[in-house]
């Protein structure tokens, strides 16, 4: 079982949304600096995770992404099932066909493995993620260094001496 680089980005990209909602609409060239996610790829995954309502666009100077939904209402079960990722463990996508056309004796084993990671994702929603204080502290880093990096007079010092406050 592996989830890939798709499920994680897009949780990614939606707990930033997230934690930035109130600043109004999040443009995703913000999301992918602060994230390290390519632009192409969002948009992407913005695409699967608008059809699926979890975001809507704004357009016009100022527009942005928004939340489709309450953060509390946005479970991160939903973020991966929207971009066609998979929590599956079972070798056979979960067909039972994984042994010369038949099922495997684990086969049962990973399929309920499969359903108890599904349903601990269902159980956290995107607020539980923004109300965790590790997160928070993430974030304000993230965005301290964003700043620094729009201010190229900073110099070395100043910027060493403003992470060390």
């Amino acid at each position: 079982m592996r989830l890939t680089t798709k499920g994680r980005y897009a949780v990614t990209a939606l707990l930033d949304l997230a934690i930035h909602a109130n600043e109004g609409p999040v443009n995703l060239a913000d999301i992918s600096q602060r994230q390290g996610i390519s632009l192409s790829y969002l948009e992407q995954l913005f695409a699967k995770l608008r059809r699926s309502e979890l975001v809507c666009s704004i357009r016009g100077p100022g527009g942005g992404y928004r939340l489709g939904k309450k953060a509390q209402a946005i479970r991160i079960a939903q973020i991966i099932d929207a971009v066609n990722e998979s929590v599956d463990a079972t070798k056979c996508q979960g067909q039972g066909n994984c042994q010369q056309g038949e099922t495997c004796l684990t086969h049962h084993l990973w399929q309920d493995l499969s359903e108890q990671i599904h349903d601990f994702l269902s159980s956290i929603s995107l607020a539980d993620l923004i109300a965790r204080s590790d997160i928070k502290r993430i974030a304000q880093m993230q965005d301290q260094r964003r700043g620094m990096l729009e201010q190229p007079e900073l110099d070395g010092a100043r910027i060493a001496a403003t992470f060390l406050q």
